[in-house]
């Protein structure tokens, strides 16, 4: 690792963490100071005061919000994030359960995103300014500027609610446990078809616009005429030569969109009730699940920091003048 590489690397991690205390500080603060008491319904009238006030005890509430707000940063610091109020349990516990779901989510739609992009750009720069070409470059604007939630519910209603083709929420069908493996398999595949065609679409928009553009301007770049004239076939030109330099100002992009679309995975969960990170962000903020809120944006925050920081070290990486750029 290069010098320039080094120093990205801990300039970017020192100001990631002041990010992420300034997130959950401010997280914090804000959640004390709401209206409401998350005690309160697991108190009844006919308690005594000393009851009431054990109770408020083992919420940790009892106390000043600065004295709150030191053992939080005390508890942090161990890498503790207290108990959730709902499932009594350790939050870091608890996000174990429901991340990995959010995670494959996200991953699966990332995949997806990219290699649709790359088919459909270097499906229509071929026939530049043709009907296809004109086609796709109206709807992805109009996919793009679409709220993943409109279009969730837009698939439901056509996919589910008027053909009656794909199921609306969950991950699985009822007794499905009964079945062979492979219908347990399609089963599980037929209730993620509307999420992930959710949260990919708005993102397919973005990528394919900018590839779109990159490969129509690196095709009239002077090398690929002089590779042409040698003899190269296209597609040796194409995959070994155009695409590797039009993807590769993708990467700012991507960690862009990469929080864009954790976010979006949060929204579509929600959508169509399935177990991930969004819906237990909602059911905690509901419940006023004080710890358990702070643990998922948190998460979510950490998950944001990192994406971001491997696209810059990524792109430092391909060019030398960017991480130089970078650490003026």
């Amino acid at each position: 690792m290069s010098n320039e590489i080094l120093t990205l690397l801990i300039k970017r991690i020192a100001v990631s963490f002041l990010a992420l205390f300034l997130l959950v500080s401010f997280l914090f603060v804000l959640l004390r100071i709401s209206p409401g008491n998350p005690a309160q319904k697991y108190i009844s009238p006919n308690f005594s005061p000393e009851l009431i006030h054990q109770i408020e005890k083992s919420f940790n509430l009892d106390k000043p919000i600065i004295t709150q707000y030191k053992t939080f940063l005390i508890n942090l610091s161990k890498g503790e994030l207290g108990i959730s109020y709902t499932y009594r349990q350790p939050v870091l516990s608890v996000i174990k359960e429901f991340f990995p779901f959010t995670l494959f989510l996200f991953s699966t739609a990332i995949i997806i995103q990219i290699c649709l992009s790359i088919i459909l750009a270097l499906t229509a720069v071929k026939r530049i300014n043709g009907k296809l070409d004109k086609f796709l470059s109206r709807f992805t604007l109009m996919l793009y500027s679409t709220p993943s939630f409109v279009i969730g519910v837009l698939l439901i209603y056509i996919f589910a609610e008027k053909l009656g083709l794909l199921p609306t929420s969950g991950l699985k069908s009822f007794g499905i446990e009964k079945l062979p493996l492979h219908l347990q398999l399609a089963d599980y595949i037929n209730h993620l078809i509307l999420p992930l065609a959710t949260i990919t679409l708005g993102g397919i928009a973005v990528y394919y616009k900018y590839l779109r553009e990159n490969l129509e301007n690196i095709y009239d770049q002077t090398f690929v005429l002089n590779l042409r004239a040698h003899g190269y076939s296209e597609k040796t030109i194409t995959l070994k030569h155009v695409l590797p330099n039009a993807v590769n100002p993708l990467i700012s992009v991507a960690g862009v969109e990469i929080g864009m679309l954790f976010s979006g995975a949060l929204i579509t969960e929600v959508i169509f009730g399935l177990p991930g990170m969004g819906r237990l962000t909602v059911q905690a903020i509901l419940s006023r699940d004080f710890p358990l809120v702070i643990g998922c944006a948190f998460t979510a925050g950490v998950f944001v920091i990192i994406s971001n920081l491997a696209a810059d070290l990524l792109k430092a990486k391909i060019d030398k003048r960017l991480a130089k750029g970078m650490l003026n």
